[in-house]
């Protein structure tokens, strides 16, 4: 009798632990410090110690942080850069995820430009991949980057992507030094839900080893983290700085990603 009371109390107590909901996530609340007037930051903003650079698909404007004054462009012609989303300063270079957006198939490149001088360096055709490149980033001699996917239009026509690959195709991609894909990850259901009907925008690697990302509509961050076993370190060197279009008003931490074989403002972070 004691032994089967015993096990009556285990199996209670484990459905009860069963029903009881997770812990809800912390929304964390950030600080616009500072506000500048870039016309052309229309899709993206990156940013190092003294400048910010507006980036407006074939154009790319550079200001000095200091007074907000514009110090310099490059502007390139559309039909080679239809669609540059944002841009990051890595080491001595601005690089820039690009795509063909809105056109498909999706092909993406990266472009290399001299934040000094702002010309345009080299191109990284990457060609077709699932998804159109909308960032990229540098971590632990890696690159990283997500290729996103869209919901239909609900007029049914053409203009977000291509057929049968809503936002859940969205997939966050690690390549080695000659591009060539390592490891891939696609994202939860509950920043799906936040990313649709479009999908990440930006993000990239903070100081405390987590991803930053945002979506395309909420002026959010979400804090998510690479599942237990991926390899990944927390090391990031300080001269590093980020790029994104919008400001952030809430952030939202996330459990992570899931495995898978797959206004205008600067802000420094």
């Amino acid at each position: 009798m004691r032994k089967a009371l015993l096990a009556l109390f285990a199996a209670l107590a484990g459905a009860a632990q069963a029903q009881t909901p997770p812990p809800a996530l912390p929304v964390l609340q950030s600080e616009v410090i500072r506000r500048y007037k870039a016309p052309e930051a229309t899709q993206g903003v990156a940013v190092d110690a003294k400048h910010f650079y507006a980036v407006a698909n074939s154009r790319i404007a550079k200001y000095d942080k200091a007074t907000g004054e514009k110090v310099g462009e490059w502007a390139g012609e559309r039909a080679r850069f239809p669609h540059i989303n944002s841009c990051e300063v890595i080491g001595k270079e601005l690089v820039c995820a690009a795509s063909n957006y809105p056109q498909v198939p999706m092909s993406s490149s990266v472009e290399i430009f001299d934040p000094g001088k702002m010309v345009h360096l080299r191109t990284v055709s990457l060609g077709q991949q699932i998804g159109s490149l909308t960032w990229v980033d540098r971590k632990d001699g890696v690159w990283w980057a997500t290729f996103a996917n869209y919901e239909p239009r609900p007029d049914g026509q053409p203009g977000r992507g291509e057929p049968g690959r809503g936002s859940v195709y969205t997939q966050f991609v690690q390549f080695d030094d000659q591009w060539r894909r390592m490891q891939g990850w696609s994202f939860p259901e509950t920043v799906l839900e936040r990313f649709r009907p479009m999908s990440s925008s930006g993000g990239g690697w903070g100081p405390d080893g987590r991803l930053y990302i945002t979506g395309h509509d909420h002026p959010e961050l979400y804090v998510l983290a690479l599942p237990a076993g991926a390899r990944s370190s927390t090391t990031w060197p300080p001269s590093r700085s980020r790029s994104r279009a919008r400001p952030s008003p809430s952030t939202r931490a996330s459990p992570g990603l899931c495995s898978a074989s797959a206004d205008r403002t600067a802000k420094s972070w």
